[in-house]
């Protein structure tokens, strides 16, 4: 398995418990399909957006660390892309 950081902007309206909902639904997608996440940082939190996305203008971060196979990056990639609550996502290769 690879070391991968994934980062996700969930939409800034979604009061605690449903973003939290949120943050569980997308890690099962991930751990469904054979990943580890080894991390979740939520230093960032909730920030103002460089520019609108959907005329959001706020928007709440959310880093992993994960170790996966190919195969649960590309079930994750596929559900995330129709999921309405996150604006943005961005799967990397960690280096550390």
């Amino acid at each position: 398995m690879r070391k991968y950081e994934i980062m996700y902007i969930l939409k800034a309206n979604l009061d605690e418990e449903g973003r939290k909902a949120e943050q569980e639904k997308l890690a099962a997608l991930l751990t469904k399909n054979g990943a580890k996440i080894e991390k979740v940082d939520e230093k960032f939190g909730l920030r103002d957006l460089a520019y609108p996305i959907d005329d959001e203008t706020k928007g709440y971060y959310v880093v992993l660390k994960v170790s996966a196979e190919q195969v649960a990056l590309y079930e994750f990639n596929r559900k995330v892309r129709h999921n309405a609550n996150v604006l943005r996502f961005l799967i990397v290769a960690d280096q550390e």
